[in-house]
């Protein structure tokens, strides 16, 4: 399925989702078009590639209102439109170095109508803040990507998980995460049944507060 079928496979949607769900293969093929944001080669495997594995995340946990999400490097608003759609009342804040990558987050966002999503052309490292979760798809190796969200959870946790890191990898991560402890890897292949998350994995690493 190479439509917003695939989504409802595996996710009870509203009508809105669905619609606005529906709209993100016409969106992204016009875009890309003009801004390589999807290797043009995929562009057909939207639904399976960018979307469904964006969504892992909320087989994990399904984020509060009010909670706070900060989506690094979100290149073409992954993992963050989907989630935004997904959970309507929950702030997620988009950032990238790229940006005429968030022209094209910022313009789907508001053809959606999506209120939720705010965007940011910066380095991780200089955005100011605090958040319940980073969410990422496979930008860095771990031990980079947690030296540049230093300082950037909330201290309170309002989830039944720990507010920390939910990182969307694949392969073999075992040397990646040796250093952390407290590290849990979610294989994707366990919810979801095509082929392209057979080696996909979702890593969640509590991180602490710090000041």
């Amino acid at each position: 399925m190479k439509d917003v079928r695939l989504i409802q496979k595996y996710f009870d949607l509203t009508p809105q989702q669905k619609h606005q769900f529906e709209q993100l293969y016409p969106l992204y093929k016009d875009w890309n078009s003009k801004i390589n944001v999807i290797s043009r080669k995929n562009i057909d495997e939207l639904y399976t590639n960018h979307v469904l594995h964006s969504l892992a995340i909320a087989k994990i946990i399904k984020f509060l209102p009010q909670a706070d999400i900060l989506d690094v490097g979100t290149g073409g608003g992954f993992p963050g439109v989907p989630l935004a759609i997904m959970f309507p009342e929950t702030n997620f804040h988009l950032v990238d170095s790229i940006g005429k990558k968030l022209k094209v987050v910022n313009s789907i966002a508001d053809t959606l109508q999506l209120k939720n999503v705010s965007t940011k052309h910066d380095r991780v490292e200089n955005i100011a803040g605090q958040y319940d979760f980073i969410v990422s798809r496979a930008v860095t190796k771990m031990p980079d990507f947690v030296k540049w969200v230093k300082g950037k959870i909330k201290k309170d946790s309002i989830h039944p998980l720990k507010n920390g890191v939910l990182y969307l990898k694949g392969g073999d991560l075992t040397e990646e995460l040796s250093p952390y402890k407290n590290v849990k890897i979610f294989d994707l292949k366990k919810y979801f049944d095509e082929p392209f998350f057979e080696t996909k994995k979702l890593v969640y690493l509590p991180i602490k507060y710090r000041k």
